[in-house]
């Protein structure tokens, strides 16, 4: 049914009023195994608490009270979440907790952390050794030794074709692969996103690395709050830089190619629909991981998150399948069903004594940690470099809205400082 309008002076990603107990604040986790190279085929009996009791249990939580609909019988996942991206109320969750590998979701937690760090006009000639180190087989957008790319363009490849290259040039921009993986472990602590172990930026399947459905989640709820996270997650098709040639006249010119996001739920496939409401934000596949996805979507001025961790039906497009399900759940469960448990804000908000008014600050929203977060801003998003092309996808009350390059919600007032205390809303 027609969806109202949603008022642009309501905040979005306000934690809920419950956030506020220390007990959910404080170190709640188990003590963390450690990572073994391949995830067991059943989840561990106890798991991480951070959030909420409930979700350090295995099994599918969710509080079917009158008037909640059931769960769709058909979702296969090994691990999923479904939650309030504003409130942080988690409405369901199976096996929230199971530390899984991430595949490319991980590269949201590498946005996170490096996008505040470098304006998006800087530009680096990439050498050799920026691409040293890529696994085999790694997704590539098409990177070119003794080439120039901008920071934009470099996160287009990050962002829709889930480049590894892309990963490792702003890498190498950041410090090194090494350096790199200190400050995204860094950036999920501070998060409080414990169940993340970082071996490699781009999400490539190593020895270890493993995160959560709950902590993807956190990733994601964190990123969104930067207009230039935001931008790039929701766009669904750009030109990136090419190769340089000689025209007929002997000057040098540089060519570009189309790339399109390999988010189905954005792009649409044969088999998938543009989601109603869709938004961003990545989707992964490994041959450890198997299908992971974390999307973002509207619905009558309600925004859900909801990851999904490898499908064990195996089928075409299957994450984007069961995410959607579990999307359509969770619009049609909002407002119905009470909570059983709840995505926690980064350490340096449970401790703010910042008030509402107050002006966002780096480590405060969530917004970056670790070396050199928050001392360069975000540049303003802009479909410059992208050829006017990038488009956030939201449709509301069934009317398709196209965002030109600005992305999902930018008029929306995202979340100050204090991450504790719930906006008032009009």
């Amino acid at each position: 049914m027609p969806a109202p309008k949603p008022k642009a002076s309501r905040s979005l990603l306000v934690a809920s009023a419950a956030l506020i107990s220390l007990s959910l604040t404080a170190p709640a986790a188990l003590a963390a195994p450690t990572p073994s190279t391949s995830p067991s085929a059943t989840p561990p009996a106890k798991m991480s608490t951070v959030g909420g009791t409930r979700l350090g249990q295995p099994g599918t939580q969710v509080n079917l009270t009158a008037g909640v609909p059931v769960l769709p019988k058909d979702v296969t996942a090994r691990s999923w979440i479904v939650s309030d991206a504003e409130s942080g109320e988690v409405l369901a969750a199976h096996n929230a907790h199971w530390r899984l590998p991430p595949a490319s979701t991980l590269k949201m937690l590498f946005a996170d952390t490096v996008l505040p760090r470098f304006p998006k006009s800087t530009t680096h000639k990439v050498v050799p050794t920026d691409l040293a180190g890529m696994g085999a087989g790694s997704s590539m957008v098409g990177i070119k030794e003794g080439q120039t790319y901008t920071v934009h363009d470099l996160w287009l490849g990050v962002f829709l074709r889930s480049g590894n290259d892309a990963v490792h040039v702003l890498s190498a921009m950041n410090g090194g692969v090494e350096q790199t993986v200190k400050d995204m472990q860094d950036h999920a602590d501070e998060l409080q996103a414990l169940d993340t172990h970082v071996v490699s930026p781009d999400g490539y399947d190593q020895a270890g690395q493993v995160s959560s459905a709950y902590d993807l989640s956190l990733f994601a709820r964190s990123g969104l709050q930067k207009k230039d996270f935001r931008e790039y997650c929701s766009t669904v098709r750009a030109k990136f830089p090419g190769d340089t040639t000689k025209n007929a006249k002997g000057q040098s010119v540089r060519g570009s190619f189309e790339i399109q996001n390999t988010n189905r739920l954005l792009s649409g496939d044969t088999d998938v629909p543009v989601y109603q409401g869709i938004a961003g934000v990545k989707n992964g596949n490994t041959t450890n991981a198997g299908a992971t996805f974390t999307g973002v979507a509207e619905r009558g001025g309600r925004v859900l998150l909801v990851t999904v961790m490898n499908p064990e039906k195996k089928e075409h497009n299957e994450v984007y399948k069961e995410t959607a399900k579990l999307f359509d759940w969770g619009f049609q469960a909002a407002g119905k069903a009470t909570p059983v448990g709840e995505l926690v804000p980064p350490k340096g908000a449970v401790g703010s004594s910042a008030q509402p008014g107050a002006s966002a600050s780096a480590s405060g929203s969530g917004s970056g940690s670790g070396k050199g977060a928050g001392s360069k801003p975000v540049a303003a998003a802009s479909a410059d470099g992208s050829g006017g092309i990038g488009v956030a996808l939201a449709i509301t009350g069934g009317v398709l809205v196209l965002l030109a390059g600005a992305a999902f919600l930018v008029n929306r007032r995202w979340p100050l400082p204090d991450l504790v205390r719930r906006r008032t809303r009009p």
